[in-house]
């Protein structure tokens, strides 16, 4: 049997994840209903895929950080150039982070690689069926190299020239 020291401060987790969200969605499908009759291959469906987090109080260690994505689908054309747009989905999913005695160094890769990681497979999910409930194949978005993203996006903030920090607000 093991003594447990009653003043012993809990450990706190360095990582907490508060509350996720829909911050923003959007579909729309400017051709119906003559696009579902229309529309003889799969569209082309281009995604774009942005990270933001911003601390939500100053002097707090609580974080808000935002996956957005679009996904534009166009009609493709013979030549491989995209057509009319058949319909075009917009998601901005958030969470709320409560990070905890984590050193300076590591809490931009914390919010901007870690974070978008937990939070991607519930956008996805969401992405997939707004665009099925929407009449079109689901969107099915590839797994996310965070690291990658998040890595190209120093490179570019450190530029010469530009004075942010890559993706935090």
């Amino acid at each position: 049997m093991s003594e447990t020291n009653p003043t012993a401060q809990p450990q706190v987790p360095p990582l907490v994840v508060n509350i996720q969200y829909v911050k923003d969605l959007s579909f729309e499908v400017p051709g119906a209903p003559q696009i579902y009759t229309q529309l003889r291959n799969a569209p082309r469906v281009d995604i774009n895929l942005d990270v933001q987090a911003r601390r939500i109080a100053e002097g707090q260690d609580t974080f808000e950080v935002t996956l957005a994505i679009r996904a534009e689908a166009t009609e493709a054309q013979a030549n491989g150039s995209a057509g009319n747009r058949v319909f075009l989905a917009e998601l901005a999913y958030a969470g709320v982070f409560t990070l905890s005695g984590l050193p300076e160094n590591t809490v931009e890769p914390v919010l901007l690689v870690e974070c978008p990681r937990i939070l991607f497979p519930f956008a996805r999910n969401i992405l997939s069926d707004v665009t099925r409930d929407g009449g079109f194949p689901p969107v099915l978005l590839q797994p996310i190299d965070f690291v990658a993203l998040w890595q190209s996006r120093r490179a570019q903030a450190q530029a010469p020239g530009n004075d942010t920090v890559a993706g935090i607000a």
